[in-house]
């Protein structure tokens, strides 16, 4: 045997073999998220650094920030929203309101990376043909933890540069516990996309984790003040929470985030050596011998139905949260004329439960344009899989095809605020007209929302994902905007200012014709330029 081959067959360079390429396929990764990365970082870390002066201006002194901090700690339903509140100090009231949201938004970036780099690829075919090259076995799922790790860790010196001035400590304990929580989803997206064929039903998995991981934290802190339930413990959400950052911080807490990422990366990798590429552990099931899909709206239904009952389900879940803590509105508040005006800025002039209701049903109806863009660049996701060419090749006209999946889209949009409706007012106690009238008032902005996406999907489908770009602004000029005290011309740019503050203002029908109008222009334009341009090859 020649020193070459010996060398080849040496246990270390078999292990090196199963890495080889991981550079290569990482700075692949990277220069595909070239945009969706900084995008989500810039989002989720701007937001975190424009807490602490906004909430200098609701909170100016000492006083204020410790009466605040009673009222959180005494009121189980606001617990359970934003979490106990363990510091009074400017940091440790950032820490609060906005510690549980960015680690929840930190796993979302890191699940949709990991999955998009991994199962993603295989169903897409384009795995089998780069490991067909010198692309070690192990080297895909490297190169998708190691681009999580890259946006992770972004994203906590983001965080960590821009609070230091609060206290060093206490924004490394931020940083370093949302990046942990991005990571230990990061993993469990991994494992997910070895058990599943569909890159869709990895991301569902992961997603149903986090969801629970979120509940679990917010019953845990309903039922205790300090942290120390054991549901809060058994979430990752709830360890960040208990890293009590800007407090006395709990440093060995970190250590839960790096044996669960551990763990889980063993775990991914196991199951990863023992199946083939395309292959997984719960294979889908077989369809039907005769196909029972008639119509272009039935396959469109098919394809997106766990969606629409998924967002339906969590949109219920939330209006009945939200409805929980309306009576609590006042509380929170208390007699802070600035946090009044910034809940009446979101909700109308009326009195302060109506603008509260007001402001949680305008939040509903911001997320359901995250629903909406995703409904309708399904069709962008079938165009550029090659499903939707065989699809039109038969008795199947472009409209038809497109019309089926906007019908979902639109129609899924009205269903999900209908339930979001339902459980805002159940949760308030049953007052369900002006309660139900309030959210499905936003949907006219969620449909202008939607109708963008169509627009440039249909006219620049290499533009198409700049849609969620849109959703994401009138998202943060909703949510920030009153916070900052933004500009009237700044607000006015989402469709969400122009709506009525229901229940409490007055109807104004012209708005809502308007941007019905708007819709229907702009899905009009996209329909045309899908009708009349080449398919996506």
């Amino acid at each position: 045997m020649t020193a070459v081959a010996a060398a080849a067959l040496a246990p270390g360079a078999g292990r090196a073999r199963l890495f080889a390429g991981t550079g290569t396929l990482l700075r692949l990764a990277l220069r595909r998220d070239r945009v969706l990365l900084p995008v989500w970082v810039a989002v989720i870390g701007l937001t975190v650094l424009s807490l602490p002066s906004a909430l200098e201006s609701v909170y100016g002194t000492a006083a204020e920030r410790a009466g605040v901090a009673r009222q959180m700690l005494a009121n189980s339903s606001l617990r359970a929203t934003y979490g106990p509140v363990f510091s009074d100090s400017l940091g440790g009231l950032v820490a609060w309101r906005i510690g549980a949201y960015a680690g929840v938004f930190a796993a979302c970036l890191s699940l949709i990376v990991v999955v998009r780099h991994t199962r993603d690829e295989e169903e897409s075919g384009r795995q089998e043909m780069l490991s067909a090259a010198m692309v070690g076995r192990r080297a895909p799922l490297t190169a998708a933890l190691l681009a999580a790790l890259v946006g992770n860790a972004a994203l906590a010196v983001l965080i960590v540069g821009g609070l230091a001035a609060q206290g060093t400590a206490g924004a490394l304990a931020l940083g370093l516990g949302t990046a942990g929580v991005g990571m230990v989803f990061a993993t469990a997206a991994a494992i997910a996309a070895q058990l599943t064929e569909s890159a869709r039903l990895a991301k569902g998995l992961t997603g149903g984790l986090l969801g629970a991981a979120y509940v679990l934290r917010a019953a845990g802190d309903a039922a205790e003040n300090d942290g120390s339930s054991a549901l809060t413990w058994a979430s990752p959400i709830g360890w960040l929470e208990n890293v009590r950052s800007f407090a006395d911080e709990r440093w060995w807490v970190l250590l839960l985030f790096v044996v669960a990422v551990a763990v889980q990366t063993c775990v991914a990798y196991g199951l990863a050596g023992r199946r083939d590429i395309g292959m997984s552990f719960l294979p889908t099931r077989p369809g039907p011998a005769t196909g029972r899909l008639g119509t272009a709206g039935a396959l469109a239904w098919r394809l997106q139905r766990g969606g629409v009952l998924g967002w339906g389900a969590a949109f219920l879940a939330a209006g009945l949260a939200f409805g929980a803590i309306t009576g609590g509105a006042t509380d929170l508040v208390g007699d802070n004329e600035r946090t009044r005006e910034i809940v009446e800025r979101m909700g109308g002039q009326a009195g302060l439960t109506d603008a509260f209701l007001a402001s949680m049903a305008g939040m509903l109806g911001m997320v359901a344009a995250l629903y909406i863009v995703q409904a309708v660049l399904r069709q962008h996701a079938e165009e550029t899989a090659l499903r939707a060419e065989p699809v039109l090749a038969g008795a199947v006209g472009r409209l038809r095809w497109a019309g089926g999946h906007l019908a979902v889209a639109f129609g899924g949009a009205a269903l999900i605020m209908l339930l979001g409706g339902l459980g805002l007012g159940i949760g308030y106690g049953g007052h369900l007209g002006p309660v139900l009238g309030a959210c499905l008032v936003q949907l006219p902005a969620v449909w202008v929302i939607g109708g963008c996406a169509v627009l440039l999907y249909g006219v620049w489908p290499q533009a198409a994902p700049a849609a969620w770009g849109v959703a994401g602004a009138a998202l943060l000029i909703g949510w920030l905007g009153p916070v900052l005290d933004l500009p009237g011309a700044v607000l006015e740019l989402s469709p969400f200012t122009h709506l009525p503050k229901l229940p409490g203002e007055e109807m104004v029908w012209g708005a809502v014709e308007g941007l019905t109008a708007m819709t229907v222009a702009l899905t009009a334009i996209g329909l045309a330029g899908l009708r009349s341009r080449d398919l996506t090859t």
